[in-house]
């Protein structure tokens, strides 16, 4: 047994966040889980791929800014 085994699991703040961005993508879309489920495995790919799609940007948005805000708050310490 890890000695470890007692912890529980790091929490992945950016698997949350893109959890987040799937969700929202299929509530724009007013799918819900049910829906998913009844569509033909061809529309159901294709919406989810759509949605991968949709989170990539948004992580992609979201790290684009992390990075600015990181570069701004480098630069005002330099000078």
């Amino acid at each position: 047994m890890r000695p470890d085994a007692d912890l529980p699991p790091l929490d992945d703040q950016t698997a949350r966040l893109e959890q987040a961005f799937l969700a929202e993508f299929f509530e724009r879309c007013g799918v819900t889980a049910d829906i998913l489920h009844a569509m033909s495995d061809a529309e159901a790919l294709s919406l989810r791929r759509q949605a991968s799609a949709y989170a990539s940007a948004k992580l992609a948005e979201v790290e684009s800014r992390a990075h600015y805000v990181h570069d701004i708050h480098d630069a005002t310490h330099r000078e």
